[in-house]
């Protein structure tokens, strides 16, 4: 397994995939040697990795995120690949076709809910006119969704306001640059900005600027509010693919699926922080409320 950073949510799709193998009957150290390294947010070691675990040849390679997926995938063509926290896989270029993938390449995308998130946005924050989104513009599925946002965002009546940041360091930057150009910050499942996060609700903080998430990880480390997959579930449903490819199943023959089951959560500290208060019925409707 290779990850191409460590952060909550994908930390938390890490032991589910264990989880998941462990029920099938496969343990670490019994009858499975089971391998995670992270590439600490760079793309160059995330292919060194990639290139060590090749030569290894492994069983299965399980990458976390779409850089490390990219990173595994071009660099073999045989060993079977089960990537996971992938948000356009076909964008990526990891696969031609989402219901037959071919070759040696599956796995479970968590493409964002958007609409749900814009939704969102405009029931806490109804006067919002500009959404500031910090992205990596050198990682595909930050780039996605900003495209999926820009494209959505006249149906919504917002304007998207870009803050690009091409390493973690960058981020605090990246969101200062919003400050008296947008209305509230979108923070989407980006690794690079999702690692550092907490300069982003820190500037939130400062300046009265509400801060939501693409995961719901974020809004327990201060976002405001998101409506998100579990990424332990996540892990799960991908331990399951896992699992049929251990048991023989060529992975080009398993159609590559979305992760299912959201949930809501809210953190009222966050937004009494930043400025606003979180409706009544928002509230009502959350899984989780952290205060």
């Amino acid at each position: 397994m290779t990850q191409i950073v460590e952060h909550p949510a994908l930390d938390a799709a890490r032991d589910g995939i264990k989880k998941a193998l462990e029920e099938a009957g496969y343990k670490d150290g019994d009858n499975l040697v089971f391998q995670s390294e992270s590439a600490q947010g760079n793309p160059a070691t995330a292919a060194q990795i990639a290139q060590k675990y090749v030569g290894e040849n492994p069983t299965v390679i399980v990458p976390i995120a779409t850089p490390s997926a990219q990173a595994v995938v071009a660099a073999t063509q045989d060993i079977p690949v089960v990537f996971t926290a992938v948000t356009d896989p076909l964008g990526a270029q990891l696969i031609k076709n989402l219901e037959h993938p071919g070759g040696n390449v599956t796995g479970i995308s968590d493409l964002s809910p958007l609409a749900d998130h814009l939704n969102l946005i405009k029931e806490i924050v109804p006067t919002v006119k500009k959404i500031g989104v910090p992205f990596n513009p050198g990682e595909a599925n930050g780039a996605a969704l900003l495209a999926a946002l820009q494209e959505m965002a006249p149906e919504w009546k917002v304007e998207i306001v870009e803050a690009p940041a091409s390493k973690s360091a960058d981020v605090q930057a990246a969101a200062q640059s919003l400050v008296g150009k947008v209305d509230v910050i979108y923070v989407p499942t980006d690794n690079t900005i999702v690692s550092a996060l907490e300069a982003v609700i820190q500037v939130g903080i400062d300046n009265k600027i509400p801060v939501f998430s693409g995961d719901t990880d974020s809004v327990v480390r201060g976002a405001i509010a998101s409506v998100g997959f579990d990424y332990f579930e996540i892990g799960r449903q991908t331990g399951a693919v896992i699992v049929r490819v251990l048991k023989g199943e060529k992975p080009g023959d398993i159609a590559v699926k979305n992760a299912t089951g959201t949930d809501l959560f809210v953190n009222t500290k966050s937004a009494s922080a930043m400025g606003v208060t979180v409706p009544a019925a928002v509230l009502s409707r959350a899984k989780k409320v952290i205060n």
